[in-house]
């Protein structure tokens, strides 16, 4: 519940034209989180770690986000067709 009302917090700062904040960002990958390189105006720990109880909880996305906001609301999978598993 907190992540929720976290997120919504979010949305209501965040300005529409603005694409430099942590929620348009997000997900932060570990390689992005990891590199040497850090070029957005908000600190890593705020992209790792928005609220504390991530700390205990993270999960690292191996990917940002697939096709923006169509990919948040629709599973892609790259997997070979189903009938390639089927056994004859």
């Amino acid at each position: 519940c907190d992540a929720m009302i976290s997120i919504r917090h979010e949305i209501d700062a965040a300005v529409k034209e603005d694409t430099a904040n942590v929620l348009k960002n997000a997900p932060h990958t570990l390689d992005m989180i990891t590199s040497d390189e850090w070029l957005l105006p908000y600190t890593r720990q705020k992209a790792a770690f928005p609220l504390d109880y991530v700390k205990e909880n993270k999960f690292w996305p191996s990917v940002r986000r697939v096709d923006d906001a169509y990919g948040d609301r629709n599973l892609i999978c790259s997997c070979a067709p189903i009938e390639d598993y089927i056994e004859a």
